[in-house]
């Protein structure tokens, strides 16, 4: 379904590896803006990199059937109102993308209320199925929103996007991403069971039983990563991890998000190996699955700042920081150029 994902550049690597010594600091100085600075160049295959100029924040939206099993905080209504709250500039990730100097596009999955055809193009269904009993997706399903997430990844890539960030909104949606997480690590459900939208004891034992039920499923097809999203994920998800991998065939940088978009490059990784050098972790959330998570994939978050909300917050909160990595390596002067004088030989 994917081709083979080429790595980020080595040979810019190198080079940015030897700028970044050259600059008018101690080597190393910067510690983790130096790291970051690296991968960028990288992934742009230039050294010096270029700033970003069309950061990108998807929003991938859909219900999911298990939130009927009570393991929200909130009713599945506030899905759709949150969607019309996007588009209409009032969420968070609305005021930290224009602060961020981003724009957000919302994409209508599989939201069980009608919302503006205008982000309803790739709809797949409504909700999902209760993954603790039945698949969430059929296999037509999972197919078209992977394929959705394929086509908008080449879609925001070939409108000039040069940074990209998966955004999630739905209600429930941390127990398929939890389950995910579960069974791609091999953890038990009651370590990657969070408190999601802020559920009380009541709602986070209902929400540990649907888990359990749901993780037993999903582990029969967890070595094959359509299935995988077939049983556990919504077309939400799915999209994502469709999304992701694209992004990493089309030699585009990421920033992950919370544990939604983290559950989903988890199953990227799965569709196209390789993918996770393309991306680096935004933030930890406080959902104890987005810890597992980034350890398989072997990403250390930029922040920990005990954010839980998901829409790509997280991930906006991290890209200043990503920015400024970027412009530390192409615009700061070397000891060359300011004329000062290196460390000893």
């Amino acid at each position: 379904m994917f081709p083979y994902v080429s790595p980020p550049d080595e040979s810019a690597k190198r080079d940015a590896l030897a700028r970044q010594d050259r600059l008018t600091k101690p080597a190393g100085a910067l510690g983790k803006l130096e790291q970051l600075g690296v991968w960028v160049a990288s992934c742009q295959g230039v050294c010096p990199p270029k700033p970003f100029t069309r950061p990108r924040v998807i929003v991938f939206a859909g219900d999911h059937g298990i939130a009927a099993k009570g393991v929200s905080a909130y009713p599945t209504e506030v899905t759709g109102q949150m969607v019309a709250n996007f588009l209409n500039g009032g969420a968070a990730v609305n005021v930290l993308a224009t602060t961020a100097g981003a724009t957000v596009r919302v994409v209508d999955m599989s939201v069980a209320s009608d919302v503006a055809e205008s982000v309803a193009e790739f709809k797949v269904r409504k909700s999902s199925g209760s993954i603790d009993h039945e698949d969430a997706l059929t296999e037509d399903e999972v197919k078209a929103a992977v394929e959705a997430g394929k086509t908008i990844a080449d879609q925001e890539v070939d409108g000039g996007a040069d940074l990209l960030i998966a955004g999630d909104m739905g209600i429930g949606n941390t127990t398929p991403a939890a389950v995910l997480v579960a069974a791609l690590t091999g953890a038990e459900p009651v370590a990657v069971v969070g408190r999601g939208t802020g559920i009380d004891d009541q709602t986070w034992m209902r929400k540990t039983a649907a888990i359990r039920d749901a993780l037993r499923r999903a582990r029969q097809v967890s070595a094959e990563p359509m299935a995988l999203l077939k049983t556990t994920a919504g077309a939400d998800i799915a999209a994502m991890a469709g999304f992701l991998a694209q992004a990493s065939v089309r030699k585009t940088p990421v920033i992950l998000d919370g544990v939604v978009s983290t559950a989903a490059a988890l199953v990227a990784e799965e569709l196209a190996p390789g993918a996770r050098l393309w991306w680096v972790a935004g933030h930890q959330s406080t959902e104890p699955s987005h810890k597992l998570a980034l350890e398989q994939l072997g990403l250390e978050p930029l922040l920990e700042m005990d954010m839980r909300l998901g829409e790509g917050s997280g991930a906006l909160a991290a890209f200043p920081l990503v920015a400024m990595a970027t412009r530390i390596l192409a615009e700061m002067a070397t000891f060359q150029d300011a004329n000062i004088s290196g460390p000893a030989d």
